[in-house]
């Protein structure tokens, strides 16, 4: 059965089960006891194996509250709760409370829900308000890459297919606030490394380090990026995406290397890069 709960350290009502902030606890728990320098991006990651692909797990309620659901997950949701957990645990602390306050900042602009259209529904939003926050840097943007290159973002997605969002349908008022955001957005530029450098090795790719968050970047009209996951340098010298995947129905560390994924996807571009902050 879920629940509704609010904490003073977060101004959200939270949808969640008793099994949910359970595991959430747990998990904080054996993320305090592993060594100094543990990456806390791909040990939460991989913690999270197996967990069931399931696609808006956020739509649940008729007005928009922090949902917290350990039990399914997406792309998006799956990497914001492998950051509020990484981030809970810089903090030193294993309190359901501040997770949910940490999940609350990472998923929301200004990092408080305030209705629908406070959530970061596009990846540009959740970028920029997490490095607004002091949460991720943007390290093609910061340091010199030779292979990046500039994606120009146009997006109209949502406020053309309204229809496609169960709290946006019908909504006359929220539609045209996301519209306005959307405006805002377009013709702002985001780096990436193009889907043919994919293949490279880590020392020619050394702008991505593994525990970093990629989001595709793709040529579909309206939107800026369609699938996120965590960066993971594999056995084989390649990379790999440790992501919730929609094809494998759950949360896996992608057995085909970031360059034979995006072969089979000729509509994305290549990669953004977005590095959680977690050193103290």
């Amino acid at each position: 059965m879920l629940a509704v709960c609010c904490f003073p350290v977060c101004s959200a009502d939270i949808t969640y089960t008793k099994a949910d902030s359970v595991k959430v606890v747990g998990l904080l728990e054996d993320g305090l006891k592993q060594r100094e320098g543990t990456n806390m991006m791909l040990f939460y990651g991989m913690r999270l194996q197996g967990i069931p692909y399931v696609a808006h797990t956020l739509e649940v309620n008729k007005t928009e509250k922090l949902v917290v659901n350990m039990r399914q997950m997406d792309c998006t949701t799956f990497v914001e709760t492998v950051l509020a957990l990484a981030l809970t645990t810089r903090d030193k602390s294993h309190k359901w409370a501040d997770f949910c306050r940490w999940l609350e900042r990472i998923r929301y602009q200004n990092g408080k829900v305030d209705g629908y259209t406070s959530r970061n529904h596009y990846f540009l939003w959740w970028a920029e308000n997490n490095e607004k926050q002091g949460m991720v840097t943007l390290p093609l943007e910061d340091t010199h890459c030779k292979y990046a290159k500039t994606q120009v973002i146009s997006i109209d997605y949502m406020s053309a297919h309204p229809s496609y969002y169960k709290m946006l349908k019908g909504n006359v008022a929220d539609i045209a606030a996301i519209k306005r955001k959307e405006k805002a957005s377009s013709g702002k530029v985001m780096k990436y490394i193009p889907a043919a450098n994919m293949g490279l090795t880590e020392k020619h790719l050394d702008c991505i380090r593994t525990g970093d968050i990629l989001a595709i970047a793709t040529k579909k009209k309206g939107l800026d990026t369609t699938h996120i996951g965590i960066a993971v340098w594999g056995k084989d010298g390649k990379l790999h995406l440790l992501n919730a995947s929609q094809i494998h129905k759950k949360v896996i560390l992608e057995p085909k290397t970031m360059r034979q994924y995006m072969n089979e996807h000729p509509s994305q571009l290549g990669v953004w890069v977005i590095r959680p902050m977690l050193d103290i």
